[in-house]
């Protein structure tokens, strides 16, 4: 029996991601997202089975991988392609039907660990088979460690990211308590919210004009850690439909971040009645990034050009590390160079996502030291 499934473009804005790897938004997104419209429109099938689908595919790959020759190799990157594919397609059809679950989230995240050592350690085999070169064993190695460490390293920088932000809203929320004092969003959000707006003008009118700074620090931009994105892509349960962004892009950059932020500041109060919104102060902006910021000023820039084209700026992540092993490397048939190559890159980007969390921490303890200069004058 068919579902009431809206047209592509409707689907497109409820499935695909606001930031993907690039890989993801140039070269699977085109095919799994027409792909996940029609299985969601004339199949029963729920995102659990496609996960299943995808790791099995991983498994072909793998045993194509392990005979080791270059054709063997060929089919072996076509059918761990696939299997990606099918990999994004459980999460967009379990956000476009509303049947994403914890356990599917759970499933989808060890299958693709799986998948990767499973794959990493038959290709590498294949090859050592084929030319007995002792390099392959330690590659194998390599490839299981650096993915492990990617997503180990990631969630624990989500869960500290989500500690310093809960800890500031705590102070805040305390704060409105017993001043009423305006609401709270994190720059982070806003910019999301608005990828083509002009973000340095954005930043400057809304510092002057309507928003609050913490301290002497001036609001800018707290880009969301490709860690939480890489999260994020595991995540089934996201059964709501996510709506647009309200604020009109037509109106002045201060206005636009002015109600953009009013709006973030609501979604975490709960919600409240229009008129009452329109009322409201505007939100206390909040920056965790603007030692970053500061240090790395082009930084802003191209992350507003990816944004534009949904392309997040961690460049090099898990995804194009196994795009690189189990896709370049076969099609090429260089796997020592593509692997050498593509797990240094991942290295370079991790150390720079640790040294942008060292930066962070530090702009959250001036946050929390201004609070408390805040407060001793009102406790006086």
């Amino acid at each position: 029996m068919r579902r009431d499934i809206p047209p592509l473009a409707e689907v497109r804005r409820i499935t695909e991601k606001k930031r993907d790897a690039w890989w993801t938004v140039l070269l699977v997104d085109p095919v799994a997202t027409p792909l996940v419209r029609l299985t969601a429109k004339y199949t029963r099938i729920t995102p659990n089975q496609i996960t299943w689908g995808a790791f099995l595919l991983g498994l072909v790959s793998a045993a194509f991988f392990a005979f080791g020759d270059w054709r063997w190799l060929i089919a072996g990157a076509f059918v761990y392609h696939l299997s990606f594919i099918l990999d994004c397609m459980d999460g967009k059809v379990a956000r476009l039907t509303g049947q994403g679950s914890v356990f599917g989230a759970w499933l989808d995240f060890v299958f693709d660990r799986i998948r990767v050592a499973v794959c990493g350690v038959a290709l590498m085999a294949g090859q050592y088979d084929r030319t007995g070169e002792t390099i392959y064993i330690w590659l194998a190695a390599a490839v299981v460690f650096l993915d492990t460490l990617r997503y180990i390293n990631g969630l624990e920088i989500f869960k500290i990211r989500h500690t310093m932000r809960k800890q500031i809203k705590a102070r805040v929320r305390a704060a409105r308590r017993a001043e009423n004092s305006a609401e709270l969003a994190f720059m982070e959000d806003l910019l999301r919210n608005n990828p083509e707006a002009d973000i340095e003008q954005d930043i400057r009118q809304a510092a002057t004009a309507t928003v609050t700074p913490v301290g002497a620090a001036e609001a800018a931009e707290i880009a969301e850690s490709p860690e939480v994105a890489a999260f994020a892509e595991r995540e089934h349960a996201a059964t709501t439909v996510p709506t647009s962004v309200t604020a009109p892009m037509t109106a002045t950059p201060a206005t636009a971040v002015t109600a953009t932020a009013t709006e973030a500041a609501e979604g975490e109060a709960g919600a409240e009645a229009e008129g009452e919104a329109q009322t409201k102060a505007p939100a206390r902006v909040i920056d965790l990034h603007q030692e970053f910021r500061h240090r790395f000023p082009v930084y802003l820039r191209a992350r507003s050009f990816f944004l534009r084209h949904r392309i997040r700026t961690h460049l090099v992540s898990g995804i194009e590390f196994q795009m690189g092993v189990f896709i370049l490397g076969p099609l090429f048939d260089s796997v020592i160079k593509a692997t050498i190559v593509s797990g240094a890159l991942l290295l370079v980007f991790e150390l720079a996502i640790i040294y942008k969390l060292l930066l962070s921490t530090r702009d959250f303890t001036r946050t929390i030291d201004s609070f408390e200069r805040e407060e001793v004058p009102a406790a006086a």
